[in-house]
């Protein structure tokens, strides 16, 4: 990872760096999506897309600011990680607000995301360009999915759990293809990252890569649940 402050430390969990993001984005989330469900459609559409731009220039931004300024890895600094990947990607979403799409991005934003929330991954912490960004993207992608969930009323059904995996498994292989060519640890597919997560649990190398790919369907089918008893009790 790119050092810019060398007297910045990693992240620790739980630390003040960690839960004060998290319930700032918590408390702008409610304000927004309650916002979001008084005014137009057309209002809600350019609302959420401009979130989204701001989370894709945030990741456009950090990237341009340290080709030209410090020392940029290829092998390292890519937005390749699915979280900035995302990240790049989301306003497409926002723009054209296609079924599938959403049917992809909840289970990926949710399981993912989610994940680099709780435990994040930050070289880097308060002020540094890493840390705003890493936040911004994480809690912003999360943000736009939550807003597709409580303002556009979109819910996935079953067979978004199985469209999703499949779509996931498309870019695990473009992930390895990269990997190969740039001798790269992208999607940490040849390595797990230096800071706790809870791939700790799953074993050494190639150990964990099959006990994810093992509990991707359990997992999405458990963020699957909430909307299976809503759709189950309005008797849909």
């Amino acid at each position: 990872m790119i050092k810019v402050f060398t007297a910045l430390e990693r992240v620790l969990i739980l630390s003040w760096e960690h839960l004060l993001p998290i319930v700032i984005a918590v408390i702008f989330a409610v304000a927004v999506i309650r916002y979001a469900k008084s005014i137009s459609k057309e209002k809600q559409q350019r609302l959420v897309h401009y979130i989204a731009l701001i989370v894709s220039i945030t990741v456009l931004g950090f990237h341009c600011y340290y080709i030209t300024i410090e020392d940029y890895n290829f092998k390292t600094d890519l937005p390749l990680y699915l979280c900035s990947l995302l990240g790049i990607l989301i306003p497409i979403y926002t723009y054209y607000r296609r079924y599938w799409m959403f049917e992809i991005l909840v289970f990926w934003i949710i399981a993912g995301t989610l994940q680099g929330v709780i435990t994040p991954d930050i070289a880097e912490g308060f002020p540094s360009f890493d840390y705003f960004r890493y936040w911004i993207v994480h809690l912003g992608l999360l943000i736009v999915i939550f807003y597709s969930v409580f303002v556009f009323k979109l819910k996935p059904k079953l067979k978004s759990v199985f469209k999703s995996f499949f779509a996931l498994q498309i870019y695990i292989v473009l992930m390895i293809m990269a990997n190969y060519l740039l001798e790269a640890n992208y999607f940490y597919l040849n390595e797990k990252p230096k800071s706790a997560s809870v791939l700790d649990y799953f074993g050494e190398w190639p150990y964990y890569i099959i006990v994810c790919q093992l509990i991707i369907i359990p997992l999405f089918l458990i963020i699957y649940l909430p909307f299976y008893f809503q759709r189950k009790s309005l008797g849909k």
